[in-house]
């Protein structure tokens, strides 16, 4: 074969080829994204587990969050930090944030911007969003906070700049949305995300509902923020009705758009119930609570956010996906706050960074294929260098206190562990190094 016929010989099958090819890479992307489920996650606003009818509780009506349980898995031993920032910067990095830079109140780190959740998966195809609440910064000096750290659509109200309720402030996609007056924010933020998921329901996508509800309203603006229709402040059982309320129209809007085999919903919640909530206001401005107590089998029990204990971190969890988990299990695997982002990562087969190093880790599997999450222990914080490790029973503070949270969960009356029968000495053993690991870690 001459040259010339070799030359218009590829003339004709190059194109072939190429088309083959990109027909190739099509379908291994496609199929790529049919393994990749998308992923509604929910974190409620300042909700014990003592709230939810699925968990015991006797005081709210909860149907749509009860359902979703008891068509799912019920996790009996998630922690997360006691109040909410903390508790939002470790689900976004993975990490605690004492191993995350201790970041201030209402802030990010800077160096871990690339590196959150919403960014691992935006890189691995996902459409991204959020709405609700972001308490990461003031919205008005980072508009584009949100899009920084990976969420290509939000809608949040301003943290400290306004109402959040009705009447709401809100930034969508980082410009003030106008005309907000007589409407009610969560229904705005159901709003936004039932129409992100529309437009984006060929898949996959991520979108967090970042609920305020059932956080009280805003007390530090030059004017109290609205009250509602009832001419006060919501409080926290009507806070607590509407919750299930909005988490049931997000569910009906899946439903109707014939998702559910393909999505996987968990939800879960920040941080314990709040003590007190606000109700009222006078004309200076001052503000009148109630005492927030809830039934819990058969027990009152008082508010714990801000608290340690078990009624400030051990929060309810739910994984619900139609198809894929069978329903009806009550899971006693340990989960903290930095495993959800290695759980995400792998249900949706995102590389992590390579220079990422995480302290949590995924339970992907359980929701996958049953099999128990290996974590021995879970961690959680507060501000002051206060922070534990606990197994399922005992749990360790790192000055030192000593509890069997089974037998006292209110933690009143510390052990001496100079005293501990064999199985109470083994978990301190084992705590006790933990303690000392992340000491060493501190100090370097």
């Amino acid at each position: 074969m001459s040259d010339l016929q070799t030359l218009k010989l590829l003339r004709t099958l190059l194109p072939l080829f190429f088309a083959i090819s990109a027909g190739s890479a099509s379908w291994a992307l496609e199929k790529a994204s049919s393994t990749q489920p998308n992923i509604v996650f929910i974190l409620a606003d300042d909700v014990g587990r003592e709230v939810l009818g699925c968990y015991g509780g006797t005081s709210y009506q909860t149907p749509h969050l009860d359902k979703l349980a008891s068509d799912g898995i019920r996790f009996e031993h998630c922690y997360s930090m006691p109040v909410c920032h903390p508790s939002r910067t470790t689900l976004l990095s993975g990490r605690y944030p004492r191993n995350n830079g201790n970041p201030a109140w209402g802030s990010y780190p800077e160096n871990m911007e690339s590196k959150t959740f919403a960014q691992i998966l935006k890189r691995a195809g996902y459409k991204t969003a959020i709405a609700g609440k972001w308490q990461l910064c003031m919205m008005d000096n980072k508009r584009d906070h949100a899009a920084r750290l990976g969420f290509e659509q939000s809608s949040l109200f301003g943290w400290h700049e306004g109402a959040r309720y009705h009447d709401p402030f809100i930034y969508q996609n980082g410009e003030l949305l106008e005309g907000t007056e007589g409407k009610y924010g969560p229904d705005l933020y159901v709003d936004f995300l039932i129409d992100f998921i529309e437009k984006n329901q060929q898949g996959p996508f991520f979108a967090y509902y970042s609920m305020a509800l059932c956080h009280d309203v805003t007390d530090d603006l030059k004017e109290p923020v609205p009250y509602g229709p009832r001419g006060r402040y919501d409080n926290f059982a009507e806070m607590a009705d509407q919750m299930d309320e909005e988490i049931g129209r997000l569910i009906t809007a899946l439903d109707l758009m014939n998702l559910r085999e393909n999505t996987l919903i968990l939800f879960t919640t920040d941080n314990g119930t709040p003590k007190k909530s606000k109700l009222t206001y006078d004309e200076n401005g001052k503000f009148t609570y109630e005492n927030v107590v809830s039934e819990f089998h058969g027990k009152m029990i008082p508010g714990g956010k801000g608290d340690l204990t078990d009624w400030g971190t051990r929060v309810p969890l739910i994984a619900n996906w139609t198809g894929h988990i069978e329903g009806g299990e009550v899971c006693d695997d340990l989960i903290d706050f930095s495993d959800f982002l290695p759980t995400f990562a792998e249900i949706a087969s995102a590389d992590l960074p390579e220079d990422l190093t995480l302290d949590g880790q995924s339970f992907a599997k359980r929701i996958t294929s049953g099999t128990a999450n290996p974590r021995q222990w879970v961690s959680a914080e507060s501000r002051g260098n206060k922070y534990f490790y606990k197994d399922r029973t005992w749990k360790l503070y790192n000055d030192g206190r000593f509890f069997n949270c089974e037998k006292d969960p209110f933690e009143k009356k510390p052990l001496n562990v100079t005293e501990l029968e064999a199985d109470a000495e083994a978990s301190y053993s084992d705590l006790s190094k933990l303690i000392s690991n992340s000491d060493e870690i501190k100090e370097e």
